[in-house]
């Protein structure tokens, strides 16, 4: 069969690259053609547009290019038209997936969303417009499943992609001599892959350096972005920057810093106690407050419905209280009770298998 998979962003890209190898174990004839990144690529099929070039954080930020987005949307519909696929595979990235699946369905198109839309979180009478516009669902956080149900749609519960890419990690034992790390502990920095997000924390993040002598810091640099561009706000700080290698780089850190997002959630499913930090543009943050209805924002506490990991939010997300919250996680009674927390967490996630359950799943409805 033919598919083609629509992938936003880095994370898209990893559950995508999953899932195209789970297809390919589900159906001998499978042909994809995407929307997505370098991991995709890497098993085959034709990359359409990357995802690079799609990212774009918050709403003022999406006002700002908007006319880049209209134009991939347009792109976007008219390749999967011509490309006549036995089903259209959407990835997260709700923002454009949904609009594509619209035009998917108007067009005869079976629809298949991959990690639903926080449609939870603000404005919840979207998913009458899901129910209508989507043939399957599939979940990855196990309270969707009553919430949709609330809506009177069924959707399958599939568990977390994100433990299928750690279940195939293999830690290398040389990661510390590789990039000339000493013995110090090391403290994670994930300010993000996308560079509105990297400009407004990795300057956060860096300040708190020289205040912990003791510990070395390294930055999980984005492979979309070169050296020299960390380089500028790195400056004379002593600090290491390892691409394309964050699985290493949580496996051999004691304690992180995480710029919220799917980051947390795997910095968590590490044992790496974090500070989980955001900042967005002050009018995007304005309109969040008024419209999202969550009591969190990082994955780990949205998962076990508790506060496991801090979370500095805009005005919080501050040098002084993200040195603060570090010094509770490096050592003493913090760390130990996020450890805790994390145990919880790991039971609610189960295990690994989501990229087969929604292969299955998905060849099984086709036919």
């Amino acid at each position: 069969m033919k598919y083609y998979l629509i992938a936003g962003e880095a994370s898209g890209d990893l559950h995508g690259a999953n899932l195209m190898k789970a297809l390919k174990a589900e159906d001998s004839q499978a042909e994809f053609r995407y929307f997505g990144g370098d991991k995709m690529q890497a098993e085959g099929g034709n990359l359409v547009k990357h995802y690079a070039d799609m990212a774009f954080m918050g709403f003022t930020e999406v006002l700002l290019n908007l006319r880049t987005i209209l134009k991939n949307m347009k792109a976007c519909k008219a390749d999967v038209l011509a490309y006549q696929p036995d089903v259209l595979v959407l990835i997260d990235f709700p923002g454009f997936n949904l609009k594509i699946a619209e035009f998917a369905k108007q067009h005869g198109i079976k629809v298949c969303y991959y990690i639903s839309p926080k449609v939870w979180a603000w404005n919840q009478k979207r998913v009458l417009k899901i129910k209508r516009i989507v043939d399957y669902m599939f979940c990855i956080l196990p309270f969707e499943v009553d919430f949709y149900k609330e809506w009177g749609m069924k959707v399958d519960y599939v568990g977390n992609p994100l433990l299928d890419e750690i279940s195939q990690f293999v830690p290398n034992d040389d990661f510390r001599a590789e990039h000339q790390l000493g013995d110090q502990p090391i403290v994670a920095l994930l300010p993000g892959s996308r560079k509105q997000e990297i400009e407004r924390l990795l300057p956060v993040m860096l300040s708190v350096v020289d205040q912990f002598k003791n510990y070395q810091f390294v930055i999980a640099a984005a492979p979309t972005f070169s050296a020299a561009y960390y380089q500028q706000f790195i400056g004379n700080s002593k600090v290491t920057l390892v691409f394309s290698q964050t699985y290493h780089l949580l496996h051999h850190a004691h304690a992180a810093i995480v710029a919220s997002g799917t980051a947390t959630l795997e910095t968590a499913l590490f044992n790496v106690p974090q500070v989980v930090v955001y900042k967005g543009g002050a009018i995007s943050i304005a309109i969040a407050r008024l419209l999202v209805k969550i009591r969190f924002i990082s994955l780990v506490n949205l998962i076990v419905d508790r506060k496991i990991v801090t979370e500095l939010i805009q005005e919080e997300c501050n040098p002084q209280k993200v040195a603060s919250e570090l010094s509770q996680i490096v050592e003493g009674k913090g760390r130990e009770q996020m450890l805790e927390g994390y145990v919880h967490l790991h039971q609610l996630m189960g295990e690994a298998g989501a990229s087969e359950k929604v292969a299955k799943l998905i060849v099984g409805y086709l036919r």
